[in-house]
C-alpha cells in the first residue's frame, strides 16, 4: 500500500513539475515512473495520463464588424445545395422588400467559393470568388443550403472567403449541420460563423413550406446574423489552445475516472480506453522510426500538428501493441490524403478502413484469414483509426461526421500476398508501384460491408459476368443514385481468384473486361438519379423523367449495347451507361481460403503509404519473441 501511495504522490509531482519546467524535469519523472511502474499501473493507484489531441496550427483572423443595416448594401446570395432554387430567390425578395435600396447578386452572377482550401493551399474557386466579391463591392454574403455532411463545408467556404476579406456572412443550414458549419469555420481560422437554421430537411419540404419557412424562420435569423455585433463571448467560444509541453500529464485518476474524463473531453469514442500514461507511450516510441516530437502530418479537417508522440498516445488508448507503431505512423500519414478523406463528413456514412501488405504484417501475426477483422491485432489497429479520426484529424460524430444512422467501427484487413503469388497475380501494393517485400498500409472508405457473393461456378467468363453484375448493382449510394463512377474495393478469396486467373493473368486484364461488361440501363440510372437524388427533390412527373433520361444518356455516355446477360429481356440490345472507369477498383485477395466468396465495397478513394521501420527493428522484435523480418519475405 505504501508503494502505491508513493506512486500516486510521484505522479502528482511529475505532473506539477513538468507543467512548470517540462524540459528539465521530465527526465527525473521518467526515473520515478520507471522505478514504480507496477504501482503506477495498478488498479488501486490510478494513472497520470497525457492528452491524445494534436495542436491546432491555424491562426484565428480578426473579423470585421457586422453591418448596422442592410439598406443600401450589396448582398451576395450564393450556394447550390438543397433547394436553393426555391429558397434563394425568396431571400432576394425579402431583402428588396425590407431594404429597397439594397442590391442582391445571385449565384449565376458571382459563383461560389466551394470548399475552403487548407492553410498553405491555393484553390482556384476560392480565389475567383474572392476576386468577384472585391470587384462587385459586396458588403455581405448569404450562403446555403447546408443540408448534408459534404455540402455544408462546401457552402461554408463562401462564408469563409468573405470573412477573410472582412465581409460579414451567414450560412443557412438545417438542424444538425449548424454545428458542422461553425466547426468548419473554426478549423479554418474564423472564430465566429453566424448560422440561420432552417427548421427541417430541405428536400423533404414542398415548395410552399420552403417559402413559408424561409420568410418566417430563416429571414429574421439572417438579418440578426449580419447586423448584430460579435460579442467577446462568441469570439472566445471554442478557441482554447494548447500550451506547454505535449507530454504534460493532464489528468490523474482510476481507470473509470480516466475513461469518464476522456469521454467528457470528447477524446474517446465511448468505448473504454487504455489510460495513456507517459511510460506506456514511451514503450511505443521505442518502435518509432522517427523522433517523438517529429511531425508525422498536419491533419485536416482541424489542421492539427500530429507528432509521433500523438500517434503513440492514441495507439496506447486503442489497445495496440507497441510494435504496431510503424504501422500507425504510416496510417496517420495516409489519413491526411485528400483521396481518403474527401467523403468522411457525408450523411451517407462512408466507413473508413485499411488494409496491409508486406512481410511485417505476417511477422507480427496480423490476420488475413477467416474472420480477420475480428482478430485481436486487426481490431486494435481499426480502433486506432477510429480514435485518430477524432483526436488527430478533428472529425466528431454529430459535428463533422454526419452519418444519418451512424458508423460501424473502422476495421483493418490484410491482403494474403502469398496467395496472390500462388494465383499468379501481384499483390495490391506491387500494382501500386511498391516492391513485393515493401510494407504498406492503404486507407480507404466504403458505403457497404457484408452482403457477399458465393459463386457456384468455376468458369472464368461466368465469374467475370457475375462480378460485373455485382459491380453494376453496387454503385454509389443505394439504388446507385450518386456519381456515375465509383471507387470500389473487391475482396475475393484465393479460390475465386485462382479460377479467374485461368483466363485473366492480371487484375488489370480482368478490370478491362469488367469495364466493358458492367453496364447499367439508362432507364434504371435515370429513375434512381432523379427520384433518389442525394440533393434537391425532383417531382416533375413521368414526362420530365423522360427528358431527364435523355440528359443522362448524353452526359453519361449512353449507347446501345448488347443487353447484359443477367437481364431477362426480349431485347437483344439496350441503351446502357458504363459503371466503371480504369484505375478506380482495388482487387484484394484475402479472407477464408476454404470458401469461394467475393465482396464488393463501393466507397471513396485510396491512399497507400510505405511503412518505415526503425533501423534496429529485428533487434526490437526478436526481444519480444518474433522471428526476423527476412524470414517472412516472399520471392
Amino acid at each position: 500500500m505504501k508503494k502505491h501511495l508513493t506512486a500516486i504522490i510521484a505522479s502528482f509531482l511529475c505532473a506539477a513539475a513538468v507543467a512548470q519546467n517540462p524540459a528539465t524535469t521530465r527526465m527525473v519523472c521518467d526515473e520515478t515512473c520507471e522505478t514504480d511502474s507496477k504501482a503506477d499501473h495498478g488498479s488501486d493507484a490510478g494513472y497520470a495520463v497525457v492528452s491524445p489531441v494534436g495542436r491546432g496550427t491555424v491562426e484565428m483572423i480578426a473579423q470585421a464588424p457586422r453591418l448596422t443595416t442592410l439598406e443600401g448594401k450589396t448582398i451576395a446570395v450564393v450556394g447550390v445545395s438543397f433547394m436553393t432554387s426555391v429558397t434563394h430567390p425568396e431571400i432576394k425578395k425579402l431583402v428588396l422588400e425590407n431594404y429597397p435600396g439594397a442590391k442582391v447578386i445571385l449565384l449565376d452572377e458571382i459563383g461560389t467559393a466551394g470548399v475552403y482550401a487548407a492553410p498553405g493551399v491555393t484553390r482556384r474557386s476560392n480565389e475567383e470568388f474572392k476576386s468577384k466579391l472585391r470587384s462587385m463591392k459586396v458588403d455581405a454574403v448569404i450562403s446555403g443550403n447546408g443540408g448534408c455532411g459534404l455540402c455544408t463545408p462546401k457552402e461554408t467556404g463562401s462564408c469563409l472567403a468573405a470573412e477573410y476579406l472582412g465581409i460579414p456572412s451567414v450560412i443557412v443550414a438545417g438542424p444538425g449541420f449548424a454545428d458542422q458549419a461553425r466547426y468548419t469555420a473554426l478549423n479554418n481560422g474564423v472564430p465566429v460563423l453566424r448560422v440561420a437554421q432552417y427548421p427541417g430537411a430541405f428536400a423533404a419540404h414542398m415548395r410552399e413550406q420552403l417559402i413559408k419557412n424561409t420568410r418566417e424562420v430563416v429571414w429574421p435569423q439572417i438579418v440578426e446574423a449580419l447586423t448584430k455585433p460579435i460579442s467577446e463571448e462568441e469570439r472566445q467560444a471554442g478557441l482554447a489552445s494548447g500550451h506547454g509541453d505535449i507530454r504534460d500529464d493532464v489528468y490523474f485518476g482510476t481507470v473509470d475516472e480516466v475513461n469518464a474524463y476522456f469521454r467528457e473531453m470528447n477524446w474517446s469514442d465511448g468505448l473504454p480506453v487504455i489510460p495513456p500514461t507517459f511510460d506506456r507511450v514511451m514503450e511505443f516510441l521505442k518502435f518509432s522510426p522517427i523522433k517523438w516530437d517529429e511531425t508525422v502530418a498536419v491533419l485536416p479537417i482541424a489542421h492539427r500538428n500530429t507528432t509521433a508522440w500523438h500517434v503513440a498516445v492514441n495507439g496506447v488508448m486503442s489497445g495496440c501493441k507497441p510494435e504496431y507503431m510503424p504501422i500507425l505512423i504510416a496510417m496517420t500519414k495516409a489519413m491526411g490524403a485528400a483521396e481518403f478523406r474527401r467523403t468522411l463528413a457525408s450523411t451517407h456514412a462512408w466507413i473508413p478502413y485499411s488494409w496491409l501488405n508486406g512481410p511485417v504484417a505476417r511477422q507480427l501475426g496480423i490476420d488475413s484469414g477467416q474472420g480477420e477483422i475480428n482478430e485481436e491485432a486487426n481490431i486494435a489497429i481499426g480502433r486506432f483509426m477510429n480514435l485518430a479520426l477524432m483526436n488527430l484529424c478533428g472529425y466528431y460524430v454529430k459535428q463533422d461526421r454526419m452519418g444519418t444512422f451512424g458508423y460501424p467501427l473502422s476495421w483493418c484487413l490484410v491482403e494474403d500476398d502469398a496467395a496472390c503469388r500462388r494465383v499468379g497475380w501481384n499483390p495490391y501494393h506491387v500494382r501500386a508501384g511498391y516492391s513485393l517485400n515493401d510494407n504498406t498500409v492503404t486507407t480507404a472508405s466504403t458505403l457497404l460491408w457484408g452482403n457477399n457473393m458465393a459463386p457456384s461456378t468455376t468458369d472464368s467468363q461466368k465469374l467475370m459476368e457475375l462480378l460485373a453484375w455485382d459491380i453494376a448493382e453496387r454503385c454509389q449510394f443505394a439504388l446507385g443514385s450518386g456519381k456515375q463512377y465509383t471507387f470500389r474495393t473487391i475482396l475475393m478469396t484465393e479460390a475465386v481468384a485462382a479460377n479467374l486467373a485461368r483466363k485473366y493473368k492480371t487484375p488489370e486484364t480482368l478490370e478491362k473486361d469488367l469495364i466493358t461488361t458492367s453496364r447499367r440501363p439508362v432507364k434504371e440510372r435515370a429513375f434512381a438519379n432523379y427520384y433518389a437524388n442525394p440533393g434537391s427533390a425532383k417531382d416533375g412527373g413521368e414526362h420530365t423523367l423522360k427528358q431527364y433520361a435523355a440528359h443522362i444518356r448524353k452526359s453519361e455516355g449512353g449507347v446501345m449495347t448488347p443487353t447484359p446477360v443477367w437481364y431477362d429481356s426480349p431485347d437483344k440490345e439496350q441503351l446502357t451507361i458504363p459503371t466503371m472507369r480504369r484505375g478506380m477498383t482495388a482487387f484484394i485477395i484475402t479472407g477464408d481460403a476454404a470458401r469461394n466468396k467475393v465482396q464488393t465495397m463501393p466507397g471513396g478513394g485510396y491512399a497507400t503509404v510505405r511503412i518505415e521501420l526503425p533501423a534496429n527493428w529485428n533487434e526490437l522484435t526478436t526481444a519480444l519473441g518474433y522471428r526476423p523480418l527476412e524470414e517472412f519475405y516472399l520471392k
